[in-house]
């Protein structure tokens, strides 16, 4: 579990020169590396790759028509609905057994034929990939002593989410059990895998409970358990809950859900949010009942067991672990990506002819969870002090408005042997790389390239706010969308307006300058 750090150390941390750095989790441009993109090629290569453009569109439009399937389903927002079937009578006895879901095995989704498996590669793969990258990277620099073991992925389809996470931890991955009815995308993911080095031992299944068959009991934990792109390919919302339960009881530590940017994938990631904590509560409440009795030594002893074993909080988005503030509102929760399109994307998806720009926005929204206690940590912004803009003006030093030309122009001897220098240059004639060759992560060997640790990382405590939406810069003043805790533990929280001005905290006016949407906030 994620140690919580003392208030004096995370003060002596965080400056107000390194808030920035510990708040930014957003990234530019996501360049897919280059063994993915070579990988894609060589599956294609083998295909039946006529009429890809009407395979394409075809596969666009029958997530158009799974998308609206469940609508009804999801637009149960209130909590006394929130598994119960919109068109089921409702009466006591259905309230009463409201957790204790039974369904006849809803874990089997889309069946994908072979031509929608092609289409599926060439055209959604990068993008989920991106997505996926986005999130477990954030989850990897907010638990730097997180590093999984056993992965489990549900709906892993041709194995999105395994290729991100072996990019985010490419050395601690040992082993991997992916969960895909479709035996097209699992024969789409072993070929995408084929002669790829230093590959954890990996096991397919085409469902949780021949996973659950398989393999022993003491087996069944997983350090990650990841579901992309799978819950709202499941109409049936009873069916979804039950779902998500068994995820949960085969997570070990953190558990992550990632659905499409829309209304619906968003209702979807807060019912599932909503629900893995209320039954969290649940569980330590009725322990803290059966202590009641107890010493007080006693009794204190096992509430803190049983909230390191049976609690929950929410890594991220949410900076806390209340109702969300965006429920029943007009607005929903998602975020966005952008990554550089692969050759086969441009080729394949244009549509009349007309060429695609060279990128892409990919919107997802996402809930990552963790076992346990959400650690007591200072807020970023206490008992930091700073400086408005007329303070600032006034410590200035008078000898920093010196203006010194004689080092604003060169002299000529310079430029004689700036001259010198050109003229003695010889022409390179070598062909000039991908932008992502220099940036490339070898994903499957022991040697690859590591990110390097950054020492600023921003804690897992209730002081940092997320940023819902691009922020607004009007002259001197930011105006952001953040969602917030507003109590100490985590326990509430708020969707509110942020005003931050020049002339009362230029330093944090800077940084809400350089903030991004996805980004965090100190509070």
């Amino acid at each position: 579990m994620a140690a919580a750090l003392l208030p004096e150390t995370a003060s002596r941390l965080l400056t107000p020169e390194t808030l920035r750095t510990a708040a930014k989790q957003s990234q530019g441009i996501h360049l897919v590396p280059i063994s993915l993109r070579r990988a894609i090629k060589r599956y294609l290569r083998d295909q039946d790759k006529t009429h890809m453009h009407r395979k394409v569109l075809l596969l666009s439009s029958s997530f158009e028509r799974a998308k609206g399937t469940g609508v009804e389903l999801a637009a149960a927002a209130t909590r006394g609905a929130l598994i119960d079937d919109p068109h089921a009578p409702v009466g006591a006895e259905q309230r009463t057994a409201r957790w204790k879901v039974r369904s006849a095995y809803g874990d089997i989704g889309l069946q994908y034929r072979a031509d929608e498996t092609v289409a599926y590669v060439a055209s959604r793969m990068p993008a989920i990939y991106a997505a996926c990258h986005r999130v477990l990277r954030e989850v990897r620099r907010r638990s730097p002593d997180f590093a999984p073991k056993n992965v489990l992925d549900f709906g892993a389809g041709p194995s999105s989410a395994l290729w991100a996470m072996r990019a985010v931890w490419p050395k601690s991955i040992e082993r991997v059990n992916l969960i895909e009815p479709s035996k097209e995308m699992q024969r789409a993911g072993q070929t995408l895998l084929d002669n790829l080095k230093g590959l954890p031992l990996i096991h397919s299944y085409g469902s949780i409970q021949e996973l659950n068959r398989s393999i022993e009991k003491h087996e069944r934990g997983h350090d990650l358990v990841i579901s992309s792109y799978a819950l709202g390919e499941i109409p049936s919302l009873n069916d979804r809950i039950t779902i998500v339960r068994q995820l949960w009881d085969l997570t070990k530590d953190v558990l992550v859900l990632l659905e499409p940017g829309t209304p619906q994938g968003s209702k979807i990631i807060s019912q599932m949010r909503s629900y893995i904590l209320w039954m969290e509560k649940r569980k330590c409440r009725k322990i803290e009942k059966s202590t009641s009795g107890a010493p007080s030594e006693t009794k204190s002893i096992v509430a803190q067991e049983a909230l390191l074993k049976n609690g929950a909080f929410v890594v991220a988005p949410c900076p806390h672990d209340g109702r969300c503030p965006l429920e029943n509102s007009d607005k929903y929760c998602h975020f966005v990506q952008r990554l550089e399109r692969t050759s086969t994307q441009r080729i394949y998806k244009r549509s009349k002819g007309v060429p695609l720009r060279g990128f892409e926005d990919e919107k997802f929204c996402y809930v990552a969870l963790r076992r346990g206690k959400r650690p007591e940590e200072a807020w970023p912004l206490d008992g930091m002090k700073f400086d408005t803009l007329k303070e600032r003006h006034a410590k200035r030093n008078p000898e920093d408005f010196i203006i010194d030309y004689d080092e604003q122009f060169p002299s000529e001897e310079d430029e004689e042997a700036v001259a010198g220098d050109e003229d003695s240059s010889v022409p390179d004639d070598s062909l000039v790389p991908y932008a992502s060759d220099t940036q490339e992560l070898s994903l499957f060997h022991e040697s690859g390239a590591e990110e390097e640790d950054e020492p600023i990382r921003a804690g897992l405590g209730g002081g940092w706010g997320r940023i819902i939406y691009s922020p607004i810069r009007r002259g001197k003043q930011v105006q952001m969308d953040v969602c917030r805790s507003t109590k100490r533990d985590a326990s509430e929280g708020a969707f509110e307006r942020v005003i931050v001005t020049q002339s009362k905290n230029p330093a944090l006016h800077l940084q809400a300058r350089k903030s991004l949407w996805g980004d965090l906030w100190p509070f």
